[in-house]
């Protein structure tokens, strides 16, 4: 199943894609893809009325419609970094021992298609297209990497933007670097994953203007997205709707030589094989 959000920021109701140009309404089952939703159930609780829509034909054609983020704010948002072996090499960090993790202001939180600012002060602003993970279970102390694969709702594209002097030279807080408003574009839609043949091989790619700057797939991933939520979960409890951003590959800016950094006017597109794609025009500081 496909979830998406859509309309103005702030009023978003939820639907389900059916294909590229209809969707079914289920704003009068579910208020939101939120906590209570994923805590509920998720997809399962709805895909008997959501068959039954479809069947009858009581399906709507996609307008002009602003797509928002898939999920409502989250608890937390939690990051892996480092989480390519080729993109550490890139940045000249080593690959870590053990996921690397970092949190991001929940209200970075934005569509996949809305403008990215870059924040005051900005001198290093850069793109990151990353598989995200949303919970679907109050999760805690997972016995195996196996059981992980339980409590997931789904994935998502993020589009992790970072300000590297923030993150880099500003006392070594990740954080600082992560969540500045806008921060956090994501969808356009979750895929559940019964809809995903194999999360552990799926092509990635980001452009900037219109020139490839990042191809990876998850293959390549140092710690893979089960293992990531059964390492977090002896670590703190996770809870349904948390997004897990999982890692980028390599051609982030600053692994280029001269380095490349975002500015006013810049357009980002991207997406990952299987969950859509995103273009995020990208704007000066407030």
């Amino acid at each position: 199943m496909y979830l998406m959000r859509i309309g103005a920021p702030g009023a978003e109701k939820p639907v389900v894609r059916v294909d590229e140009d209809t969707y079914v309404d289920v704003s009068d089952l579910v208020p939101d893809f939120d906590e209570k939703f994923f805590g509920a159930g998720g997809a399962a609780g709805i895909a008997a009325a959501v068959a039954e829509r479809i069947a009858a034909g009581a399906v709507r054609g996609f307008a002009d419609e602003r797509i928002g983020a898939p999920i409502a704010r989250p608890h937390q948002i939690l990051c892996i970094g480092l989480n390519y072996s080729d993109h550490a090499a890139e940045t000249g960090q080593a690959v870590p021992a053990e996921p690397i993790l970092f949190t991001k202001s929940p209200n970075t939180l934005v569509g996949p298609n809305d403008d990215v600012r870059i924040p005051r002060g900005s001198a290093k602003t850069d793109w990151e297209v990353e598989l995200g993970i949303v919970i679907g279970a109050r999760t805690s102390y997972l016995d195996s990497v196996e059981d992980a694969k339980n409590v997931i709702a789904g994935y998502v594209v993020v589009n992790d933007v970072s300000e590297r002097a923030f993150q880099m030279e500003r006392g070594g807080q990740w954080s600082k670097g992560k969540s500045a408003e806008t921060f956090n574009p994501a969808g356009p839609w979750l895929v559940t994953p019964d809809e995903i043949a194999d999360v552990n091989d799926l092509d990635l790619w980001l452009d900037l203007n219109g020139v490839r700057r990042q191809t990876g797939s998850t293959a390549t991933m140092v710690f893979d997205p089960y293992f990531i939520v059964h390492h977090l979960s002896q670590f703190m409890v996770l809870e349904p709707g948390d997004l897990i951003n999982t890692g980028t590959p390599p051609g982030v800016g600053m692994g280029h030589d001269p380095q490349i950094w975002l500015q006013p006017g810049d357009v980002m597109e991207l997406g990952i094989q299987g969950l859509g794609s995103q273009r995020q025009n990208v704007l000066g500081p407030r």
